[in-house]
């Protein structure tokens, strides 16, 4: 089953995603700086919410590993 049907497997993917956009800005801001217009500013805003809203991605992120885990 794809990620688009499973909503669990929406929220990790959209997690990770959350995550890795943060990574990315943080180590090389200029590779999503200068993409906030157009289709490729989706990465810049999920790195926006992954600063902004770090502790709870944290939490969210903790809880899908035990929820993957336990199942």
């Amino acid at each position: 089953m794809s990620a688009l049907f499973n909503f669990q497997s929406l929220l990790q993917v959209l997690l990770l995603l959350i995550c890795t956009c943060t990574y990315v800005h943080s180590v090389a801001p200029a590779l999503l700086d200068n993409r906030k217009t157009g289709i490729l500013s989706v990465f810049y805003k999920f790195a926006r919410i992954g600063e902004r809203l770090s502790p709870y991605v944290a939490i969210g992120c903790f809880i899908m590993a035990f929820n993957t885990l336990s199942s």
